[in-house]
């Protein structure tokens, strides 16, 4: 089976049939770990539609996106991310940008994280197995990290502009990126990315022109 599904395929694997409860028209790619010393939780992946979001519980990695989901040219991708439940490990979540043929061999896209540590990353996605760091994982004061409940929320931007992409953490810059070389190509798919052993709130996914 591809590694690409629908929520259908998906809740034939679940208990909880995720087709009825997924947002309308969504779609997942997991990335199933390779590594046996950071192996992938049991279980399946589930998306549950929220009144402002949705639920995301990962016990691989995976990108959720809808296909009609698309930026050109100048605007703001925001999100506001929830980590409900930490991993025993840094592990990151956030903005997928830039997106083509997610489902195919050929996926490309580049995605702006967070993680429960207080660190950032960017990365550019090429193809099924070649990940590029476009900046490598960051520490920032804006980043907040989980309280003594083990939640922590954190609202994400990236604003791409005629010239350059600012990435933002709750309201503040956290670093810019020329539009070129790794970071030149911004108009596509977007969606979010959550990574394994994670389970993460995320509310009022937008985009809008600039």
């Amino acid at each position: 089976m591809k590694r690409h599904v629908l929520f259908a395929i998906v809740a034939m694997l679940s208990v909880v049939p995720l087709a009825a409860q997924a947002p309308e028209g969504w779609m997942l790619r997991a990335d199933a770990s390779t590594s046996a010393v950071d192996p992938d939780a049991p279980g399946p992946i589930k998306l549950m539609k929220t009144a402002t979001g949705f639920h995301a519980t990962n016990p691989q990695a995976a990108v959720f996106w809808h296909p009609a989901n698309t930026a050109a040219g100048n605007y703001s991708l925001k999100g506001t991310f929830t980590l409900v439940k930490p991993s025993g490990h840094t592990n990151f979540y956030g903005l997928v940008f830039g997106g083509s043929e997610l489902g195919g061999p050929r996926q490309t896209y580049l995605y702006f994280m967070v993680a429960q540590d207080g660190t950032w990353l960017l990365k550019r996605r090429v193809g099924n197995e070649t990940t590029q760091d476009v900046m490598v994982k960051t520490a920032h004061a804006a980043v907040r990290k989980p309280d003594a409940s083990g939640m922590s929320t954190n609202a994400l931007e990236l604003r791409v502009l005629a010239d350059k992409i600012e990435y933002l953490v709750n309201n503040t810059v956290v670093h810019t990126t020329p539009k070129s070389g790794m970071t030149a190509r911004t108009d596509g798919v977007y969606g979010v990315r959550v990574n394994h052993q994670l389970e993460v709130r995320v509310d009022g996914l937008t985009m809008s022109k600039l």
